[in-house]
């Protein structure tokens, strides 16, 4: 069963599709993210492969302004929908559907973006295509963070230019890694 932690939205339950397609973030590692992460209460949020889009919606119940929420899968996305719905956050979001990284074209209007998370199937490659496209992307604002969920065995690209790890934490076969835009 997927949650919200914590804010306006605390303890709504999420539904997530059936089958192992989305794989939401499990809630003490949700719960461990949002305290390294602190405030983002007024951020701008854009949640890249959102799944049921837990982790956008957790940013937005603890005062985010506005989130994004991309996903290639309509079903999933549909999902989404009715997350935002059920926890009364649909107001502060827009769901597009697309395969992640999106062009510039379809994110620019929502942006710059404060925090970003990245959160794809694991060991398929996703991880590294969505950081080089963050690193060179004019979509974050100056000091963005930038959340990657990944499998152990996924590696991160070494020479990212603007995108610099200040933390990484390891949850058994989930790795997080935490990024800021030092551009």
């Amino acid at each position: 069963m997927v949650r919200v932690i914590s804010g306006s939205a605390k303890g709504a339950k999420l539904r997530a599709p059936k089958g192992h397609a989305t794989r939401p973030t499990l809630d003490r590692i949700k719960e461990s993210l949002f305290n390294i992460l602190g405030d983002v209460q007024g951020a701008r949020v854009l949640d890249l492969y959102a799944g049921t889009g837990a982790l956008g919606i957790e940013a937005l119940s603890r005062g985010a302004k506005h989130a994004v929420f991309v996903e290639r899968d309509g079903r999933v996305a549909a999902i989404i929908r009715e997350n935002l719905a059920h926890t009364k956050l649909e107001a502060s979001a827009v769901v597009i559907r697309g395969e992640a990284p999106l062009a510039y074209d379809r994110l620019a209007a929502f942006g710059p973006f404060d925090l970003v998370f990245v959160d794809p199937p694991y060991d398929m490659g996703q991880v590294a295509k969505a950081l080089i496209w963050l690193d060179e992307s004019p979509l974050l604002a100056d000091r963005a963070r930038v959340v990657v969920e990944r499998g152990a065995v996924e590696e991160i690209p070494p020479n990212l230019k603007n995108l610099k790890s200040f933390r990484e934490k390891v949850y058994g076969e989930t790795v997080l890694n935490l990024f800021v835009n030092s551009d």
